[in-house]
């Protein structure tokens, strides 16, 4: 039994995967199929971005999910590993749906065109530079949420990314106002986030409500691969569970520490990260100590 994990929005660079692509067909042939689902010339976003185009949320979802595509369907074709029934698998945010492509659950097609629509309703949810995020080092979700409560804050948290590392979403306005009472509480660091609106918060509400009407259409295969989705923190392979569990997660906290916690529990101990970077592969080590984590970005990696 093995976890595949796949990352989110943050993890993107420019030229990630490109080693895949030029040495492996497997891989090229994925970026060319993506980029006729989308249609969109993916490389030269990813491999070039002279637009400035990769960090803009409706061009960094589809990227990163390729370039995450690209490097697992590499390392399953070469053998590397063989996915199992007994597999688990997460993503942290829109690397949910890499999950769902790569165990087989979702179609490449149609989870391409999602995360596309996914991407185009976040990036204009709301009026820009209105609403933001903020990630706050040194302090748990619970001693967070405490803060918020006692000092009437309008700010969700959005990610609970480990017991040192959680982020809010709110107003521009409302973040500026509440840094110093964070620094004040034992907060060591308060990091204002590039991002262009208020990501898993009632702001993205009516994005989630567009997107959940797709996301009812979608045929979601069974198998016995169980997904730990972001909304619950909870392993299932349900296929309507599932599918609910997507619905909401937009407009909803990612409960990253509660789903590594909840892995640990099921007994495994084996992860690969799988995609750009090694963020994730960070973060779980600062939740437990009880996994042999390898993470792979690049060829080297293998």
């Amino acid at each position: 039994m093995t976890a595949f994990v796949f990352p989110g929005q943050g993890s993107q660079f420019v030229g990630m995967s490109k080693d895949f692509h030029d040495n492996f067909n497997v891989a090229k042939t994925v970026f060319e199929e993506i980029s006729d689902y989308v249609n969109i010339d993916l490389k030269k976003i990813i491999f070039d971005d002279n637009k400035n185009l990769l960090n803009l949320t409706n061009f960094t979802q589809i990227s990163i999910f390729t370039a995450s595509i690209a490097i697992f369907k590499t390392l399953e074709n070469n053998g590397e590993f063989i996915l199992s029934e007994n597999d688990i698998m997460l993503g942290h945010s829109l690397g949910e749906y890499t999950a769902l492509a790569c165990s087989k659950k979702m179609d490449l097609k149609e989870c391409s065109q999602i995360l596309i629509k996914r991407g185009e309703l976040m990036h204009t949810a709301v009026e820009p530079n209105k609403s933001g995020m903020a990630a706050l080092i040194g302090c748990n979700a619970k001693t967070i949420e405490k803060i918020i409560v006692e000092n009437k804050m309008n700010l969700e948290i959005a990610n609970d990314n480990s017991p040192l590392q959680v982020v809010i979403s709110g107003s521009i306005e409302e973040i500026d106002k509440n840094e110093n009472i964070f620094l004040k509480k034992n907060i060591k660091k308060f990091v204002k986030l590039n991002v262009s609106a208020a990501f898993h918060s009632r702001y993205m509400q009516r994005a989630q409500n567009s997107l959940a009407s797709l996301i009812e259409d979608i045929n979601l295969k069974f198998n016995k691969i169980k997904i730990i989705s972001n909304y619950s923190s909870l392993a299932s392979n349900d296929e309507n569970v599932l599918k609910n569990n997507l619905k909401n997660q937009m407009a909803n906290k990612v409960r990253w520490t509660e789903s590594i916690e909840n892995l640990e529990k099921i007994g495994e101990n084996k992860i690969f990260e799988i995609g750009p970077g090694k963020v994730l592969s960070g973060l779980i080590k600062r939740i437990s100590n009880k996994f042999d984590i390898k993470s792979i970005s690049k060829t080297s990696d293998i």
